[in-house]
């Protein structure tokens, strides 16, 4: 299937997270990983150790940028001191696209630091999509939004989460990151069904897809990035994989992280959908 509108960098492959514990063994071994995610707010610095670590990855990985402070969806204007700060790291890590996240978290200039679940109301939509393509102008590099994991929802909604995602997304003319383990967690939490999901939203969108682990509890999951992959949350990438074609996909795991290689192991389970073996003609 050839790549869709927004999904121009299928030959990405499998990413994943660029984590401390795993420095020592990278710069070492100098695994063969086709690129490395990084939380683009772990070097908004002038310099220092930090930026001295990515320049070095940069010397022999491709590297893409992921975010989780825009706050698309808070009401105020977007922070344009924190876009300059992504514009300069963008310029270093030359990230085809940028990720962040669709949700809120902050008000009045006052940060939560979580990523809080919207009220999926058009008056939202409208708000997030313009901010948006702000924030894609600004920065001259595609974005892509990501669905979250969430655990309340609004009585105010006026819609389901995927018909808000679309309606964002096709408001800002932007791209999809899709996280099959959010759509799951979210899904178990608030009782729909996770395929319909998947189903409803533009598939042409869709720029990359996050796969993760979870924590199950008695009336609960939560999305903690501490466990592997579990076989529902597969059987979800394996549909989306069939109705975006090859896609750029990256395993997240950021608590009890394993050694490097046992992380790499879990995301290159990937490769059983992403280049399924040919059927044999009888």
């Amino acid at each position: 299937m050839p790549a869709n509108r927004f999904n121009g960098f299928t030959e990405y492959g499998i990413g994943i997270g660029l984590r401390i514990p795993h420095y020592k063994h990278i710069f070492r071994n100098k695994p063969v990983v086709d690129w490395f995610e990084i939380i683009s707010e772990n070097f908004l610095c002038e310099g220092g150790r930090p930026l001295a670590m990515l320049d070095k990855i940069l010397e022999q990985y491709r590297v893409v940028q992921h975010g989780v402070s825009l706050y698309l969806g808070s009401a105020e204007p977007v922070n344009r001191e924190h876009l300059r700060q992504l514009k300069r790291l963008v310029r270093r890590t030359r990230t085809p696209w940028l990720s962040d996240h669709l949700c809120w978290g902050s008000v009045d200039g006052r940060y939560t630091h979580d990523l809080l679940p919207m009220p999926y109301t058009f008056a939202a939509a409208k708000v997030t999509a313009r901010k948006i393509r702000e924030a894609r102008d600004y920065l001259e590099v595609p974005i892509a939004v990501e669905n979250v994991s969430s655990y309340a929802e609004f009585h105010v909604s006026e819609m389901t989460e995927w018909e808000f995602l679309r309606e964002v997304v096709e408001r800002a003319d932007c791209g999809i990151l899709l996280d099959v383990n959010n759509i799951f967690v979210s899904s178990f939490n608030h009782h729909f069904d996770p395929v319909e999901y998947l189903d409803s939203i533009p598939a042409d969108r869709v720029a990359q897809i996050h796969i993760a682990g979870h924590s199950k509890y008695r009336k609960y999951i939560l999305d903690t990035h501490d466990h592997p992959v579990v076989d529902p949350v597969w059987k979800l990438y394996a549909r989306a994989i069939q109705l975006t074609g090859p896609t750029a996909t990256l395993l997240e795991w950021d608590d009890r992280i394993p050694t490097f290689d046992e992380v790499h192991d879990e995301a290159l389970k990937a490769n059983r959908f992403l280049h399924p073996p040919e059927a044999v003609a009888p």
